[in-house]
C-alpha cells in the first residue's frame, strides 16, 4: 500500500491525545507528539515508564474519559514490540488498543475495531513510517472501507454487526471492580456451606481440596485464635478485612489487610487477632490439622498485655 500523507484531515479540534512510552519506546513516541503537536492536536504526554505501568497508566485514562462527550481521547503508545503496552491497556473496559506495524493494521482496526488507543514498536518502526501510520490511524473513521473489505463499502449484514459491536464491547470489563462476582477462589466454594471451626468461637471455614489442604476461612470481628501450631506450614491470603498475626516462634508479628500473603512455617506457633470481619484463603501442604497451645482466656490475657 503507498504512504499516505501524514497530514490529519480530520476534524481533530475535539481530539486529545495521552502518549507514553517505555525506554524502548521513548524516542519514537517524543517523535510522534512533536508531529501531533505541530497540527495542533492537544497531547497530553506521560513520559516514559516501564511498559505495564504506563500501558495501564493510559489504558485507565481512557477507559475513564470515555463517557466525556465534550472531547474524544484517544491514547498513544509505543514500547519494544509494541504489544506490551497494548496489553495491559486493554484490561480496562471501553479500551480497544491494536499494535499496528503497517497502514492496513491502523485502518483495520479503525475500520473493524473502532480502535482508540495506538501502539507502535521503537524497535522496529522508523520515525517516518511511524508517522505514516499514526496519521492513517487518526484519519480513518469506523465501518470505512479498508484492506480488510478489499477497499470496499461494507455489505449491509456487517455493517449491522460492526454497529451492534460498539455496544457489546463497551459492556465487557464492566463488572471489574465486582469481586463478588469476579473472584476465581470465591466461585470454588459457592455451593458449598461454612463449617465452624468448634475449637475457636467466630470461625467458620469451607474445605476446597484435601492434603493437601486448601480452605476459605471466615472470622467474626474481634475473635481471637489462641496459640497454636500446625504439623505443616501454610499459604495465607487475605481476601477481604483485617487481622494482626503474632508469630510466637520468631517474636514477630504481622498486620494484614485485603489483599496481603503471609507464609508460616511449619511447627510455628502462631496467634491470631481479627479487628473486623475477615476472610481468607488457606492452603497447607499436607492435611489440616491444629493444636492448641493456650485457652482462649490465657489469649485475651496476652492481647490486653498488648495493648
Amino acid at each position: 500500500m503507498a504512504a499516505q500523507d501524514s497530514t490529519v484531515t480530520a476534524d481533530h479540534r475535539r481530539l486529545k491525545i495521552i502518549a507514553g512510552a517505555d525506554s524502548l519506546g521513548c524516542t519514537l513516541k517524543d517523535a510522534l507528539v512533536t508531529h501531533l503537536r505541530s497540527l495542533n492536536i492537544d497531547v497530553e504526554d506521560l513520559g516514559t515508564d516501564k511498559y505495564y505501568s504506563v500501558g495501564s497508566k493510559i489504558g485507565s485514562l481512557v477507559s475513564s474519559a470515555s463517557g466525556d462527550t465534550s472531547v474524544e481521547t484517544r491514547g498513544l503508545l509505543a514500547c519494544g514490540t509494541g504489544v506490551g503496552v497494548s496489553i495491559f491497556a486493554n484490561k480496562f473496559p471501553g479500551v480497544y488498543a491494536a499494535t499496528c506495524t503497517s497502514l492496513a493494521d491502523a485502518q483495520n482496526c479503525r475500520s473493524i475495531n473502532n480502535s482508540n488507543v495506538l501502539s507502535l514498536s521503537g524497535m522496529s518502526t522508523s520515525p517516518e513510517v511511524a508517522t505514516e501510520i499514526l496519521s492513517t490511524w487518526l484519519n480513518t473513521p469506523f465501518k470505512s472501507p479498508c484492506p480488510a473489505s478489499n477497499s470496499e463499502p461494507w455489505p449491509n449484514e456487517i455493517e449491522s454487526f460492526l454497529d451492534n459491536s460498539i455496544t457489546e464491547m463497551s459492556k465487557i470489563g464492566s463488572d471489574i471492580n465486582n469481586l463478588s462476582d469476579s473472584c476465581a477462589i470465591c466461585d470454588l466454594v459457592k455451593t458449598r456451606e461454612f463449617v465452624p471451626v468448634e475449637m475457636i468461637p467466630g470461625g467458620s471455614m469451607k474445605i476446597v481440596r484435601e492434603n493437601p489442604t486448601s480452605a476459605i476461612i471466615r472470622f467474626k470481628a474481634g475473635s481471637v485464635e489462641p496459640a497454636h501450631h500446625h504439623t505443616f506450614g501454610h499459604d495465607l491470603l487475605v481476601i477481604k478485612g483485617s487481622k494482626r498475626v503474632w508469630n510466637l516462634s520468631k517474636k514477630e508479628k504481622y498486620d494484614l489487610g485485603a489483599g496481603d500473603f503471609l507464609f508460616t512455617p511449619a511447627a510455628d506457633v502462631h496467634r491470631v487477632e481479627y479487628f473486623e470481619d475477615t476472610e481468607f484463603f488457606l492452603r497447607w501442604d499436607g492435611h489440616w490439622d491444629i493444636f492448641l497451645e493456650e485457652d482462649l482466656d490465657t489469649a485475651k490475657a496476652a492481647l490486653d498485655k498488648e495493648v
